[in-house]
């Protein structure tokens, strides 16, 4: 298959398009459940057990708040900063 045969933008269903954006969102987010876990995990837990004892659920679960603020922050501020060079053009 050659890529001249492939449709340009303009020209893909945008069925197709929504579903592949939707695709594309499930796997970010699946991408940052993962690494959020593999984070925690090398955070908090040192030997594996059968069950987390209490200073590492707490170690986990404040892991996790940490991690979901942060990413929130960094979202926020690239959404502002993507509009204000939006405004600026």
């Amino acid at each position: 298959m050659s890529f001249d045969s492939l449709p340009n933008k303009d020209e893909v269903d945008p069925e197709v398009a929504s579903f592949i954006q939707m695709e594309s969102q499930k796997a970010e987010l699946q991408a940052q459940v993962h690494k959020l876990a593999d984070v925690c995990w090398e955070q908090c837990v040192d030997r594996p057990r059968d069950k987390l004892d209490s200073r590492t659920e707490t170690c986990v679960s404040n892991c996790v708040e940490r991690f979901i603020d942060t990413s929130l922050t960094i979202a926020t501020r690239f959404q502002k900063v993507l509009q204000g060079a939006a405004g600026s053009m």
